[in-house]
């Protein structure tokens, strides 16, 4: 059986280095293609109108436009085109004026490598997509109340889902078998964690927690 076609991806952001980054990020996923790159929101314009992606990784801000303006623009003309915001800006006005404008995605710039690769995979097949603190801002538009702020806030969100597995008791193995990582892997996820929480032993991650959440529940090892 012939294999399916990549995902046609364009990569927008004003720094090159980022796109650099982005596309070294991205190499490794045999299902996704980068089919082309702009820096500016005229150049990410005449790019989606030539390349026809399937999906744009846009950042929210740009040299000549808004990107946000662009999202809006190709969501206008291209209504088919799937658009995931990737920025470093995560005030509660940019994140609803993305989401308002018709962003399929909003994540922040210190997504790890295979979560930005499985969010281009879903936000393609017609989920939306949103990074944790996104999430809350959204829930406390739609209910009237300002979204919580907390330190989880700090955390990517496989952090976040190693940390809520940790604080639950669970070991590195079982948080390994859960998440389908490696145990170096997830150490080195909970020391990244700690250094930005400020934090030394794995029992203080359990007040953090205390609310509950939505990590997968580990099976016991094998």
């Amino acid at each position: 059986m012939k294999a399916p076609a990549p995902i046609r991806v364009l990569l927008v952001d004003d720094h090159k280095v980022v796109r650099v980054g982005l596309r070294d990020m991205l190499s490794d996923a045999a299902d996704l293609e980068v089919v082309g790159e702009a820096g500016t929101a005229t150049a990410a314009l005449a790019q989606v109108r030539a390349l026809r992606p399937q999906v744009v990784v846009l950042d929210a801000r740009l040299p000549d436009l808004s990107g946000l303006q662009v999202c809006r623009q190709i969501k206008d003309e291209l209504p088919g085109v799937r658009v995931l915001i990737l920025t470093s800006f995560a005030d509660d006005n940019t994140i609803l004026t993305a989401l308002r404008a018709g962003a399929d995605g909003y994540l922040l710039k210190d997504i790890e490598e295979g979560d930005l690769a499985e969010a281009i995979r879903r936000v393609q097949r017609g989920a939306t997509v949103m990074d944790p603190h996104v999430a809350r801002v959204v829930v406390g538009e739609a209910s009237g109340r300002p979204a919580p702020r907390g330190p989880l806030e700090r955390l990517t969100g496989q952090e976040r889902r190693v940390c809520e597995l940790a604080a639950q008791g669970h070991t590195n193995r079982q948080i390994a078998q859960a998440l389908d990582l490696t145990e170096k892997t997830v150490r080195n996820y909970l020391s990244r964690a700690f250094e930005k929480l400020g934090l030394e032993r794995r029992t203080q991650l359990a007040p953090l927690f205390a609310h509950g959440g939505s990590a997968p529940s580990p099976q016991p090892p094998r």
